[in-house]
């Protein structure tokens, strides 16, 4: 391995976040599979670092780290091939290594190898005694080995770290400045937001060279922008083409500019779209505890978006500059809404059937709100909803869905209809002392059992206060309701979280499911993972907004539970679900539907 190829090694080893992390249950789970097959005491996940072997996951090891020389998962990582050592007492280039002095007599390694070739380390089993192994047994080795690559993959692009950039995503940064805040408030900084094209240019690159070369690009690009920033600072890929970062506490404004701007000149002498793009820098000088994260966020979108057309293509924010026009729609939604949920016919509910893949069959349906506005017109829930979700209007909008919801089942019910019924909750309701008897109250007036209900929250509702999320969740889950997780991959994103939690289905958001078909199969390989991982932690698997014939085929091949989306049907009105249902699930007239067992 050249000098080059083990630099880009290690970065790429780096880049994952792993060394140095707290032992998971996931990888264990893996290495003890391992040792049973081969009926062995000792094995170990092994990241080869610049002159160590750390062990990401151990068994029959007290310690965390060997040195790399003569370590045989090193030679793993270099010739990224499988390495079975018989005997390393007779072997002429292990028989004086660590292992061998510690009593090892036999090893078996398969490699641990990136999508980019790069080789991270070895999944190994450890004997005491010289042996052969059988050919199944180095074939079970190797799967394995591709089980923890798809789980350091998984985690990965689930985590905090951007998988094309490699590096700290949107969600890192909120949380490391909330950290700094806390820390430092009322000290002064600016962060910078550097945009690398225009949409228009994004949209023509893409069309003339296809969406492999703007990864690249942004590739390419992650890696100037953080060699341009100072050591001690870091680099967030906050978006698919914007990158941030936040500068040090003793500069000035008109020093900074410079440094911006000097920054700039050398990112676009070096880009590989130079000649088509225009890379622009939003600047926000923010007073820490004075600006939340994502309103920070949202300046820097603006001064970056204003920056395309500014003098040297720099921006600074201020107040001034802010869009007058979002702010102003924002205000007259909020003041409309209140109204609309005291006013009959301008709030409504469509019903979004869920299909099993299995059977073909209708099993359930989600509860979608609508606001049809007698000026504004049909105002887009991904317009209102984040708008109000944060304000005292999120639980009058609960119990409004709620009780409109459970009221339509009665009617179904009435009608010969009888099954599940998804709802959405806000992060607010989880903070409420009386959720629990407000739910078990609404189903008790409407006779319907709890288990015909399922409660949605998402993965930010969840984490944003653990403790109490977690003590109403199981509360709720005690009575016989269920709970999904929605949007699932598109908030922290650990896995190991949903092994707390009493949840009975995970919801898999939009965004991966569209990646699905695309040319390098990235989104095929995380969502695969997602559904086989998933499913061993014995919840039910659900994806959203498929569209297409072919991501049916695809998930039903992965194993996937259930989908909702318009490759099956619209959200519905709620007088129209029920001769859909008839219809799709080839009965005449009115259905007993039961969601499978989960």
């Amino acid at each position: 391995m050249s000098v080059s190829d083990e630099g880009a090694r290690l970065y790429a080893l780096r880049q994952l976040n792993l060394l140095d992390t707290p032992p998971s249950e996931s990888f264990d789970r893996i290495t003890r599979m391992a040792c049973q097959i081969f009926g062995l005491p000792i094995g170990a996940v092994s990241l080869t670092d610049t002159d160590r072997q750390w062990f990401k996951s151990r068994v029959g090891i007290s310690h965390d780290t060997i040195a790399r020389h003569k370590a045989p998962c090193a030679e793993v990582t270099e010739t990224g091939a499988m390495l079975v050592i018989p005997d390393l007492a007779s072997d002429p280039c292990y028989s004086d290594s660590a292992l061998a002095d510690a009593g090892i007599r036999f090893y078996a390694g398969a490699p641990l190898v990136t999508h980019d070739g790069h080789g991270l380390g070895a999944l190994c089993v450890l004997g005491t005694e010289p042996r052969s192994p059988a050919p199944e047994e180095t074939a079970a080795l190797t799967d394995l080995a591709a089980m923890v690559m798809a789980q350091i993959e998984l985690r990965h692009a689930f985590g905090r770290v951007d998988p094309v950039s490699g590096l700290p995503n949107r969600f890192q940064f909120v949380e490391d400045f909330e950290d700094l805040t806390r820390d430092c408030p009322g000290q002064q900084r600016f962060m910078v937001m550097v945009d690398l094209a225009r949409a228009d240019e994004l949209g023509t690159l893409t069309r003339v060279m296809g969406a492999s070369y703007i990864e690249t690009f942004v590739k390419d690009a992650a890696q100037t922008v953080r060699t341009l920033v100072d050591a001690d600072r870091v680099v967030y890929h906050i978006a698919a083409t914007q990158f941030a970062f936040l500068s040090r506490a003793d500069v000035s404004l008109s020093a900074y500019i410079k440094v911006v701007a000097a920054g700039l000149e050398t990112s676009r002498t070096t880009s590989l779209a130079r000649y088509v793009t225009t890379t622009a820098a939003g600047i926000v000088p923010v007073t820490l505890g004075t600006m939340r994260s994502q309103e920070l966020l949202r300046a820097g979108h603006g001064a970056a978006q204003d920056a395309q057309t500014a003098p040297g293509f720099i921006s600074v924010f201020t107040r001034a500059s802010e869009r007058e026009t979002e702010q102003s729609r924002n205000i007259t939604l909020l003041l409309a809404y209140g109204a609309a949920l005291e006013t009959c016919g301008q709030m409504r509910l469509v019903y979004q059937p869920r299909i099993d893949l299995a059977r073909r069959r209708c099993v359930g349906v989600e509860a979608l709100l609508r606001w049809r506005h007698p000026r504004l017109g049909e105002v887009s829930p991904g317009e209102f909803i984040p708008v109000i979700e944060r304000t005292a209007l999120a639980k009058p909008t609960t119990a409004f869905v709620l009780e409109t919801a459970l009221r339509q089942h009665l009617h179904w019910r009435e009608q010969g209809l009888v099954l599940p019924l998804s709802i959405n909750i806000a992060t607010s309701n989880l903070e409420d002392d009386d959720f629990v008897e407000q739910i078990t109250a609404a189903l008790a007036r409407h006779a319907i059992p709890p288990a015909m209900l399922e409660l949605e929250v998402t993965e930010t509702a969840v984490m944003e206060n653990s403790v109490l999320a977690l003590a109403r969740l199981e509360a709720l889950a005690a009575t016989g309701i269920r709970i999904a997780i929605d949007d699932f991959g598109t908030g922290h994103s650990s896995l190991a979280y949903l092994q707390t939690l009493p949840a009975d289905v995970v919801k898999i958001d939009k965004s991966f499911v569209d990646a699905l078909g695309a040319d390098d199969g990235r989104g095929e390989t995380i969502i695969a993972t997602m559904i086989t991982l998933i499913g061993e932690l014995g919840l039910r698997v659900v994806a959203e907004g498929v569209e297409t014939a072919d991501a049916v085929a695809m998930l039903t091949n992965m194993g996937c539970d259930e989908v909702q989306g318009y490759a099956f049907a619209p959200a519905l009105e709620a007088d129209a679900l029920l001769p859909w249902i008839a219809q799709f699930n080839g009965t005449a007239g009115a259905a007993t539907i039961e969601r499978a067992a989960a």
